[in-house]
């Protein structure tokens, strides 16, 4: 599958559509742009990758809808350097969304299909994450920690304790919570002890599970 204007053209009407439901960080639309989002995906689905769409990859997972994608690492409000914690690397797309953006990526994938699948295709495209793990989410990366950010693309049915433990001072964390619908939210540290939380409507995710690899 190659990368060609076509496709080019389609990311670009995809980035309106974003503009469109509200997407207005200039940067994270400049990544919808320029990632082949169709490489991510199955070839059989090459026609919806610019679709406003989730779509089926390996092991019963999904590649998120790149509005979600959009929305959340708009909330991530990333820079170069940033140190960014990813849960569920998943097809890939988020972590070369967050590389596109400058920043230093630790990402952690529970299947371990999809792990080996999608640290190949890293390698092919010159994707390069500081850190691809394979391993149960919920713990984070406490040896890596603090980080400036941790994206959770997996729905949660709470916070996991571990995660909130390693952002650092003024990081923010961005996760759905809920069980069969999420709520996006984003909590903001304020020091040693405090958190501030805000919520931004419903989302609907595949389950975080713990323990189980």
């Amino acid at each position: 599958m190659k990368d060609t204007f076509k496709h080019k053209g389609m990311r670009n009407k995809l980035a309106e559509v974003l503009v469109g439901k509200g997407i207005a960080d200039t940067k994270v639309l400049g990544a919808i742009k320029t990632i082949p989002r169709h490489l991510f995906m199955d070839s059989s689905f090459e026609g919806h990758a610019y679709q406003d769409k989730a779509f089926p990859i390996a092991a019963d997972q999904t590649i998120s809808q790149p509005y979600t994608v959009a929305f959340q690492t708009q909330l991530l409000q990333v820079r170069p350097g940033h140190k960014v914690l990813e849960i569920g690397t998943g097809s890939g797309y988020q972590t070369a969304v967050l590389l596109h953006l400058k920043a230093k990526v630790y990402t952690i994938e529970r299947q371990q299909e999809l792990f080996k699948k999608t640290k190949l295709f890293f390698g092919k495209m010159g994707y390069r994450p500081k850190k691809t793990v394979f391993g149960d989410g919920y713990k984070g990366l406490p040896a890596d920690a603090p980080f400036d950010s941790i994206i959770v693309t997996a729905g949660a049915p709470e916070v996991p304790k571990a995660l909130m433990a390693q952002l650092k001072v003024g990081g923010r964390l961005v996760i759905p919570v809920g069980v069969n619908e999420q709520v996006m939210t984003l909590y903001i540290r304020k020091s040693e002890k405090e958190f501030e939380k805000k919520e931004f409507g419903s989302f609907r995710f595949v389950p975080l599970l713990e323990n189980k690899n």
